[in-house]
């Protein structure tokens, strides 16, 4: 069977700070930290989510992430303005070597899955409007399983979905924490590292390979 390639979506396909636009009318010149600060908080309440076994989904921790980092900035959002943030993140953009990523991997024979801690309709949605949907034969969330990367059961779902073994499986993230998440649970595991100036969590634990681009994936899984 061809190699499964199980690709992260926010912040590997989809571009979490693509809100920066929506957010400069309501903070100005702080709308890149705004954005750091609530992907920040975002994934810090899906993983005490997760530890705590008290799951809501990954829309639920958006929101309440939102409504922490306007606090911590000051920032009185009316609800018209915090549903108008809360749609744009709905329809963020995809990274510019996405679609160029995606279509060379699929045409190196690779079985290509969206894996992600959205919810299976979310995502769906997401990567419609980036047109980036077609490439994948499913899309695998981790609200099946009530939690989030990088619970171990997480990847073990998304080999038992896709039909694979973890020794014949990679993620693919742009996310540190995800990439140890699936190496931890026997997957293989690519981080892609689109600036050089990226830091990787000091583990001693090492991604099986390093790609700048999703652009160079392919090339680089069959070197």
């Amino acid at each position: 069977m061809a190699t499964t390639l199980a690709f992260d979506v926010y912040g590997t396909l989809i571009d979490t700070h693509g809100v920066i636009d929506a957010l400069k009318p309501h903070v100005g010149h702080r709308a890149s930290d705004f954005s750091r600060a609530w992907r920040d908080k975002q994934l810090e309440y899906s993983f005490r989510r997760g530890l705590m076994q008290h799951y809501e989904p990954f829309a639920v921790c958006t929101s309440q992430a939102l409504d922490l980092t306007c606090s911590q900035f000051g920032l009185h959002m009316n609800p018209e303005n915090r549903k108008e943030l809360l749609d744009a993140y709905r329809t963020l953009p995809a990274f510019k070597d996405a679609r160029e990523g995606l279509a060379r991997t699929r045409e190196a024979g690779f079985r290509l899955f969206a894996f992600s801690n959205g919810s299976a309709e979310a995502v769906e949605a997401l990567l419609a409007q980036a047109g980036l949907r077609d490439f994948f034969l499913d899309v695998v969330s981790v609200d099946e399983v009530k939690s989030f990367k990088p619970n171990p059961g997480v990847y073990a779902h998304f080999l038992r979905r896709a039909g694979a073994t973890g020794s014949e499986a990679w993620l693919i993230s742009g996310n540190p924490f995800d990439v140890i998440g699936a190496l931890s649970a026997g997957m293989r595991a690519a981080w892609v590292r689109r600036s050089p100036e990226a830091l990787f969590d000091p583990w001693g634990i090492e991604p099986t390979l390093t790609v700048a681009s999703l652009s160079d994936l392919a090339a680089r899984l069959n070197s």
